[in-house]
């Protein structure tokens, strides 16, 4: 039977317990142990450890203080991370103005009626301020009873709030006029507005006009018509008649290019299109008229047989605005506007087309319309159709509005 101890019985006394200066295995032989290293023991607590060299303390302290240095370091990311936060919720990092004058160049549009806060709220969307109350603060302590009027300024990104406030007040409004050019206006309208707002006389608009090649138009063009851009403008007080119109060119031939038309011919085509459209619908319903006209024009149709049928453009060849055309008006093949009676479009536009009449006609809508009417006047609802005799239903719903609101469709 084997001893699960490992010890042999002599090595225990009579209760089983290691014998005093005894060890198992030794079986009974006793090894007294030298008086130097009992009393060796007795000083050292830990007598199972050995004396640490200097290099191993010095190693100790060394890992001790990188511990520290790396807690501290956790420490003060934890703090200055929060310190953002709070900085960030506070909008204590807020940029409330830029210093410089400014970067890239940017037109900014003023809208008609628009305060000091709103123009400021739009110029911080546009990034060209980075603060609006800041700006209106800057704006307000230059002012002296001025206001921002609408249009168009060339401006930068990322103005100071006081650059911007002077770009929009200019130093002095005595050393420019003032013109306002809405969308639709004739050639002769634009220059009323011209002379009343430069004093030039308008007999040297007219002349203008009437050798528009000079201004780069192509040779058919008769005169200035659809290329009068239609906008706010401030002309210098010392710009003469030349200048102002080549301003106005240069704006509405910058917009074709801008939509990819540059050929001089082809912006003649899509000025006078758009000008039909300008006049013939509402802003909603700009490329669906577009798309009607290209498929009046389209070679092979039956339905109109090439006839844009427009009252627009007769009241233009008649001088005089109206909604109301007699039959004889209508079949006069001498007006080179008459376009119920010659075929294709007219001899040029017909007005001032806006940039998104321009756009509607450069990309207009693919529909299958040849028709379309305006069956009131109020709210501009314009109805389409295929064929002639769908048209003449919306027709009749026009007439039944003109004769419910009398004097209107004159």
């Amino acid at each position: 039977m084997s001893n699960r101890t490992g010890q042999s019985p002599a090595s225990r006394d009579s209760d089983g317990r290691h014998g005093p200066g005894t060890h198992a295995g030794d079986e009974g032989y006793a090894h007294p142990e030298p008086v130097e290293e009992f009393f060796a023991a007795q000083d050292d607590p830990r007598p199972d450890r050995r004396p640490q060299s200097s290099k191993m303390r010095q190693r100790r302290r060394l890992r001790r203080t990188v511990v520290m240095l790396v807690v501290l370091m956790l420490f003060a990311g934890t703090v200055y991370g929060a310190a953002m936060m709070l900085r960030d919720f506070l909008g204590l990092d807020d940029v409330t103005d830029y210093a410089g004058p400014g970067g890239e160049e940017t037109v900014f549009t003023v809208p008609s009626g628009a305060g000091a806060l709103a123009i400021g709220e739009g110029l911080e969307t546009a990034d060209i301020v980075a603060d609006s109350a800041t700006f209106v603060t800057a704006l307000s302590a230059i002012a002296e009873g001025r206001e921002v009027q609408p249009g168009e300024y060339e401006m930068r990104l990322q103005m100071s709030s006081s650059d911007a406030a002077e770009a929009l007040l200019g130093a002095d409004p005595s050393l420019v006029s003032y013109a306002a050019v809405a969308r639709d206006l004739r050639q002769n309208e634009v220059f009323d507005i011209l002379t009343e707002s430069t004093g030039i006389p308008r007999a040297e608009f007219e002349a203008l006009a009437a050798a528009p090649t000079q201004f780069g138009l192509p040779p058919q063009a008769l005169s200035l018509e659809g290329y009068l851009h239609p906008g706010e403008y401030r002309f210098d007080v010392e710009a003469g008649a030349t200048d102002i119109i080549a301003e106005m060119v240069k704006a509405t031939t910058d917009r074709l290019a801008q939509d990819g038309v540059t050929d001089p011919n082809k912006q003649y085509e899509i000025l006078t299109i758009a000008s039909i459209v300008q006049a013939e619908a509402g802003e909603g319903d700009y490329a669906t008229v577009a798309g009607s006209i290209n498929n009046r024009l389209t070679p092979g149709n039956t339905e109109t047989n090439g006839l844009l049928q427009s009252d627009a453009t007769v009241a233009y060849g008649l001088g005089k605005r109206t909604y109301q055309l007699t039959p004889e008006e209508k079949a006069d093949t001498s007006n080179p506007y008459n376009t119920f009676a010659n075929p294709g479009l007219p001899k040029g536009p017909i007005g001032s087309p806006s940039d998104e009449a321009i756009d509607a006609t450069v990309n207009p809508a693919d529909v299958p319309f040849y028709f379309w009417v305006t069956v009131n006047l109020d709210t501009a609802e314009t109805k389409f159709s295929e064929t002639y005799a769908e048209h003449l239903r919306y027709v009749a719903e026009y007439d039944a509005w003109c004769a419910d609101n009398a004097g209107r469709c004159e």
